[in-house]
């Protein structure tokens, strides 16, 4: 069993910042590509971001391309969301994912490729 833990959200103004953080137990992260997706109200979970394993690729949705970072630190078992220039579309609950079996990261942006999720943290953008 795989725990995932999110933390950092919250309400910013518009063109804020904030850092998500996503604390992960219970199997070998160093071995797991992992990914943030986001629910808006009233819309379908969408992609926002993953990174493999081993943190030498990323890949992003092109709504928050050049706004957002991910990183992790396998040493803390913990996955990083930065994002910067937020605006109010950018309003929803974010997800961490843990992709299935290890040294995995085709079909990134699928949300059936992800076997673990997090509970969800809210990032709220006002205008």
């Amino acid at each position: 069993q795989v725990q995932l833990v999110e933390s950092g959200g919250g309400l910013v103004q518009a063109g804020g910042s904030l850092r998500l953080s996503c604390a992960a137990s219970g199997r070998t992260f160093s071995s797991t590509t992992m990914g943030w997706f986001r629910q808006a109200p009233g819309k379908e979970r969408e992609f926002v971001a993953a990174i493999s394993w081993n943190g030498i690729r990323t890949y992003y949705a092109d709504s928050v391309k050049g706004r957002f970072t991910i990183s992790r630190d396998n040493a803390k078992n913990t996955v990083y969301l930065q994002m910067s220039s937020l605006k109010p579309e950018d309003t929803a609950v974010y997800y961490c994912a843990a992709m299935r079996g290890d040294y995995r990261a085709i079909n990134y942006d699928q949300l059936n490729e992800y076997g673990y999720w997090g509970q969800g943290t809210q990032v709220t953008v006002s205008s």
